[in-house]
């Protein structure tokens, strides 16, 4: 099986590529394929513990506890997590923090990286 490293760049409301990125994450760890997503800019809101689930509205709690249950690794950006208001105190357990370098490592190690969102 392949590695497939997902750098997630958009925000949660108003765009469809957050969703996509989980489920092909999902689908892709469901074929026993090595999965890493790095959030980056305003992807990194997700990471926050205990937000409000609306209909309409993608939090990401659920599928990335469910993404992690799977091996799945998924990692923040640190500063532009911290820079929009949270702190690592407030995050979703088992997320990792960490600068653009594990990213980077992440990607070298690859077969496969999608870059998905961002302006």
């Amino acid at each position: 099986m392949g590695v497939l490293t997902m750098g997630v760049f958009p925000g949660l409301v108003g765009s469809g590529c957050y969703d996509f990125a989980l489920k092909l994450a999902g689908a892709a760890a469901d074929k026993g394929h090595v999965v890493n997503i790095w959030f980056s800019g305003n992807a990194t809101v997700s990471v926050k513990a205990h937000q409000k689930h609306l209909k309409d509205y993608s939090t990401g709690e659920k599928y990335l506890v469910e993404l992690m249950e799977k091996g799945v690794e998924v990692c923040t950006c640190e500063a532009c997590t911290v820079s929009r208001g949270i702190q690592k105190t407030e995050s979703i357990a088992k997320i990792q923090w960490n600068a653009m370098h594990w990213y980077l490592s992440k990607i070298h190690c690859s077969d496969r990286v999608l870059q998905i969102g961002g302006e």
